[in-house]
């Protein structure tokens, strides 16, 4: 073989990888290509999440001036659960996530000069329950973002709803049932086996959880209409 057949074989060599290569990056390998096609979807999710409390003082605080802010100091916690969908149509899917939610906040009363009194924890284990709406973009490759909104109600294991004892005796109680309305966004990502989500939700409550304390001039709860939880869950769904 000469010098100009050595040339012309390399010539096309080279043009038949760049062609193999321009097809790859212009043609990207699809992973699970028909997996929105199935009406039916199970998975699992697991994350971590911070709550604090939106406090409603009394009005009469307001108009004399004595109202004294409670201190809500946020923690984080995790969530763990499952996940159901339903596709209702292309790019709508209802979704249910049951699961479990723990947190821990710390609230700080003024006008208390020991901690024992001041401080009081008010703990979340949550039986989490939403039914959501999954509004999705269409599907880039192996990339899909979408948003949700939808609502949820929790049963919260850690209440102490049915206790005669309050703050008094250094006990904060919450009511049991809290009713959620949610929004959140979040990216699907498609590999060779599973699809993967991360996402993001805010949670706001639309119910007071407040219990008030037995003493209706109680120095912890005397000055308050009532509490209501707000948060965010972040997640990591497999699917």
């Amino acid at each position: 073989m000469n010098k100009k057949h050595i040339q012309k074989y390399l010539l096309h060599l080279l043009l038949c990888l760049g062609t193999g290569l321009y097809a790859q990056f212009k043609e990207p390998i699809i992973n699970l290509e028909h997996f929105d096609s199935k009406r039916y979807q199970w998975g699992y999710y697991f994350g971590g999440n911070t709550f604090d409390f939106k406090v409603d003082y009394k009005e009469l605080d307001y108009h004399t001036n004595n109202l004294r802010e409670i201190g809500v100091e946020r923690k984080i916690g995790f969530n763990v659960g499952l996940t159901g969908s339903v596709r209702l149509m292309p790019l709508l899917d209802l979704r249910i996530e049951p699961g479990l939610v723990y947190n821990k906040r710390e609230l700080t009363f003024p006008g208390f000069d020991e901690p024992r009194d001041a401080l009081r924890d008010a703990q979340s284990t949550y039986i989490y329950i939403p039914l959501l709406l999954k509004f999705s973009a269409k599907r880039w490759y192996n990339v899909k973002p979408y948003v949700t909104a939808g609502t949820s109600m929790v049963f919260n294991l850690s209440s102490n709803h049915n206790l005669n004892i309050d703050n008094a005796d250094r006990t904060f109680r919450v009511k049991k049932n809290v009713f959620f309305y949610e929004l959140g966004l979040g990216i699907d990502f498609y590999t060779h086996y599973f699809r993967v989500s991360p996402s993001i939700r805010a949670l706001f409550s639309v119910n007071n959880e407040l219990i008030p304390d037995n003493n209706p001039s109680s120095p912890w709860t005397s000055n308050l209409n009532g509490l209501k939880t707000r948060g965010f869950l972040f997640n990591l769904n497999f699917e």
